[in-house]
C-alpha cells in the first residue's frame, strides 16, 4: 500500500463528505479537484463519487434517524388504521414521494443518455453552474417563511422536486437548489432545511443502487478497496458534522457565507483552470 496515494483518497473524501450536504456543490469540487490534483489517472472518479455517496448517505440516516422511523410510521399506521394521530407524518411521507419523482424520473434519463458527461468535461461549466448557485442562494439570504411541515403542499413538494431537477447539473448544490426552493415557497428555514434532507435520502439510495452492479464487476485489488473505503468512511464522518454545522447556518439566516464562497469559486474556476 502507498501511503501517498491512500492519502490522495482520503482527501477527496474529504472534500466529497464536507461539501455534500452544504450548498456549494459536491459533485464540482470533485470534478475541480479532479483537475487541480496531478496522478489521479489510476483513480475512478465515477465510483469514487458513488462509495462516498454513500458513506454520506449512512451519516444522513444516522442524523435523521428518528424523522425517518417516525415517517414509516406515519406512513404505514395511517394507512393500516387511518387514525389520525398518523395523518401529519403520513402527508409529509407523500409530501417526500411526490418530490423525489421528477429528479428520480430525470435521472434515469440524464444516466441512460449520458446528457451530461460531456458538460463534466467542461470544467469552465462547472464555474457557471457555481456563479448560479451564488445567485441563488443571494436571492433567498434574508427569506423568512411561516409554513411547518404539516403545512407542505402537493404544488410545494412538486416545485421543490424541481428544483432538484436542476441540482443534476454539474456545479449546481442539491442541498442549495432544494433550500432555495424552499425557502420561495415560504417555509420556515427548519422545515426548508429538514424537507432538504429527507429528500436526499431516496435518491442517493437510488443511485447506490445503480452503481451495485459496477461495484460487483470491478477488478478492484484489495489494496485498491482499502483505498475507496477509506475515502468513503472519511466522507461520511465528515458529512456528519458539515450537516450539523450546516444546519446552525441555515437557522441563523447566513446562507449568504455560501453565495460569496461559491461566487469566488467559480470566477477562480472560469478564469483560471482549464
Amino acid at each position: 500500500m502507498n501511503i501517498i496515494e491512500l492519502f490522495k483518497y482520503i482527501f477527496l473524501g474529504l472534500i466529497q463528505g464536507f461539501t455534500e450536504p452544504i450548498p456549494v456543490s459536491s459533485s464540482g469540487h470533485l470534478l475541480i479537484f479532479q483537475r487541480l490534483m496531478t496522478d489521479l489517472k489510476e483513480i475512478d472518479f465515477e465510483m469514487l463519487a458513488t462509495l462516498t455517496n454513500f458513506g454520506s448517505l449512512i451519516a444522513i440516516i444516522i442524523l435523521f434517524r428518528k424523522d425517518i422511523v417516525n415517517l414509516f410510521k406515519g406512513f404505514f399506521g395511517f394507512l393500516s388504521t387511518k387514525k389520525t394521530e398518523y395523518k401529519n407524518d403520513y402527508k409529509y411521507a407523500l409530501m417526500i414521494i411526490l418530490a423525489t419523482i421528477p429528479a428520480g424520473i430525470m435521472g434515469l434519463v440524464v444516466t441512460k443518455l449520458e446528457l451530461f458527461d460531456k458538460l463534466e468535461e467542461n470544467i469552465k461549466f462547472v464555474g457557471v453552474t457555481l456563479l448560479v448557485t451564488a445567485l441563488f442562494l443571494f436571492f433567498i439570504r434574508n427569506l423568512k417563511g411561516k409554513k411547518n411541515k404539516d403545512e407542505i403542499t402537493f404544488k410545494d413538494a412538486i416545485i421543490v422536486g424541481l428544483w432538484q431537477v436542476v441540482a443534476l447539473l454539474p456545479g449546481i448544490s442539491r442541498s442549495g437548489a432544494t433550500i432555495v426552493g424552499g425557502m420561495t415557497r415560504k417555509f420556515k428555514r427548519e422545515t426548508a432545511f429538514n424537507f432538504s434532507f429527507i429528500l436526499y435520502i431516496p435518491i442517493s439510495i437510488a443511485t447506490a443502487l445503480l452503481g451495485i452492479k459496477d461495484l460487483i464487476t470491478s477488478d478492484f485489488t484489495m489494496t485498491m478497496w482499502i483505498y475507496y473505503l477509506s475515502a468513503t468512511v472519511v466522507a461520511g464522518i465528515f458529512t456528519y458534522f458539515a450537516t450539523k454545522w450546516f444546519r446552525n447556518i441555515v437557522q441563523k439566516g447566513k446562507l449568504i457565507y455560501f453565495s460569496i464562497y461559491c461566487l469566488i469559486a467559480g470566477l477562480i474556476v472560469i478564469l483560471f483552470l482549464k
